[in-house]
């Protein structure tokens, strides 16, 4: 049994990726540009199903992006989740537009598509229709798309889907990252793939990538002088962490395989254990489980502060889930709608390590932590 420390959600990188990297290094081509870089981005778009992949420096990045291009700006105003990261909200505010927060689905934990209806048809009642919608797929499970474009078109509203969890994942026979007007993931170090940070741009319209790429590169115009027609960001992936990038994308389906076999082992060993649910998993789709979380009632007999303590007594990480954006010091005085569900997530939800590279004897290690302190015991059933 491993006496390390367990971590969340690692990055898994060997000896492909390492190669990967130093034939980059060794080509010289390390910034900005290089073969890796359109090579990542014609890989990803083929995996995901579309047409364009514009790769950048962090899913935070393609967001902000994803959403200039849709028009928000000053003035606007943009519906947002708020159980997720702030990463899906603080792109709106850079750009100058309000965030509006709408609570979660319990039977999906990503935003209730049945609120956001209900404020679509308010906002047109008053003339005063939000620029875009951002969908996040949360900890890998798809939100409702159909349910969602439907009102988003009713209403002309942008549809962008923050997939940043949720690479390798399905909604309706569709992959992650193809569900939106636009979509951004993330390639952070937790992420299911990583290039060591890095985000992408992905869609089906040309003029989406091509204005994305242009922005992301300074808005420099192609000319041999240096031109500016406007500002722009410094927003573009380098070859170097491309190259890793590729290495990781190849091992995509063993990633999730693997994260997916974590979620069925907690679940399996949870399942009669009073006081502990598995996140919902929907059935209009396949969730790459990038993080396995439980929810804690007071049935279990202990809160999950105390579980994510005593994990921590083992040398386990863990982590509370998301706390709500309405709840963030950052938001204080932001319109929500709803907020009960989410709050109530954040005050029994639980992330468990649920990295590729973790070892069956770690997992067992978080498990047996878990029930220790419902005087439970637990035996092995892994192989």
């Amino acid at each position: 049994m491993s006496c390390g420390r367990v971590w969340l959600s690692p990055p898994d990188v060997g000896p492909t990726e390492r190669a990967a990297l130093l034939e980059a290094f060794d080509s010289n081509w390390v910034a900005p540009a290089g073969p890796d870089l359109p090579a990542f981005e014609a890989e990803v778009a083929r995996v995901v199903g579309v047409e364009h992949a514009v790769a950048l420096s962090s899913g935070t990045a393609a967001l902000h992006l994803c959403l200039q291009l849709a028009g928000v700006g000053p003035g606007g105003s943009v519906l947002v989740p708020s159980f997720t990261f702030a990463a899906s909200a603080n792109p709106v505010v850079h750009l100058g537009a309000e965030p509006v927060f709408v609570d979660s689905d319990p039977a999906t934990w990503t935003i209730d598509a049945g609120l956001v209806a209900d404020e679509l048809a308010r906002c047109a009642r008053r003339g005063r229709i939000p620029t875009a919608l951002v969908a996040v797929d949360i900890y890998g499970q798809c939100a409702d798309y159909q349910a969602l474009r439907a009102s988003c078109g009713e209403y002309g509203v942008a549809l962008i889907e923050d997939a940043a969890e949720a690479l390798g994942s399905t909604y309706r026979g569709r992959m992650a990252g193809a569900l939106g007007d636009s979509a951004a993931l993330s390639f952070n170090g937790n992420k299911i793939i990583t290039s060591g940070g890095g985000g992408m741009v992905l869609t089906d319209d040309a003029g989406t990538a091509q204005r994305a790429r242009y922005l992301a590169t300074q808005a420099r115009d192609p000319v041999p002088h240096y031109e500016h027609r406007e500002p722009g960001y410094n927003f573009r992936l380098s070859n170097l962490l491309a190259a890793i990038g590729r290495g990781q994308l190849r091992s995509l389906d063993h990633r999730v395989s693997v994260r997916r076999a974590h979620f069925t082992h907690y679940a399996e060993a949870f399942a009669d254990v009073p006081g502990l649910t598995m996140m919902p998993q929907a059935g209009y789709g396949t969730s790459n489980c990038w993080l396995s979380c439980v929810l804690v009632d007071a049935e279990f007999g202990a809160t999950p502060e105390q579980i994510r303590l005593r994990l921590e007594d083992l040398d386990i990480e863990s982590r509370p889930t998301w706390k709500p954006m309405h709840r963030q010091p950052a938001f204080a005085g932001r319109r929500v709608i709803g907020g009960q569900v989410s709050e109530d997530l954040f005050a029994r939800g639980l992330c468990l390590p649920s990295g590729s590279n973790l070892s069956v004897a770690d997992r067992d290690r978080a498990v047996e932590g878990v029930l220790s302190l419902a005087g439970r015991g637990y035996r092995r059933v892994s192989a």
